[in-house]
């Protein structure tokens, strides 16, 4: 799993072109866990996972972890920040463009929404009631 991990790091490196002191200092860990990550002399921790999960959320956790899925998954090549340099933001986004689209399409249904509830992976989620 390690050198596996190293790889997918590695190309992580690449998409956002960022050095691994720059990715270190995105993700908030000592450039030394990079490093030692890199080198195979230490596993990634969970602490370390979830910090880039959460600084990139266009990595999937599961492609990250053992390489299934899809990396990335959001629709653009690289994360835009938003004006306030969230990228979280612009999947968010994204994620309501997609269900609004959806809302559309069902609406000339005789079937209505109640409710939609968006989960993100901080634990946090928002609700849609439509008819409000």
């Amino acid at each position: 799993m390690s050198n596996d991990f190293i790889l997918r790091l590695k190309q992580l490196l690449r998409h956002f072109e960022l050095t691994p002191s720059g990715f270190a200092d995105q993700v908030g860990v000592p450039r030394s866990s990079m490093s030692h990550l890199l080198s195979g002399r230490n596993k990634p921790s969970l602490d370390f996972t979830l910090k880039v999960i959460d600084k990139f959320p266009e990595v999937n956790l599961y492609w990250l972890l053992n390489g299934k899925g899809n990396f990335p998954t959001v629709s653009t090549s690289k994360a835009t920040p938003t004006p306030n340099g969230n990228p979280k933001e612009q999947q968010t986004h994204i994620a309501k463009e997609s269900t609004f689209n959806t809302l559309e399409k069902q609406e000339s249904t005789s079937k209505k929404v109640q409710r939609v509830i968006i989960f993100y992976t901080d634990g946090t989620f928002e609700s849609y009631n439509p008819e409000k």
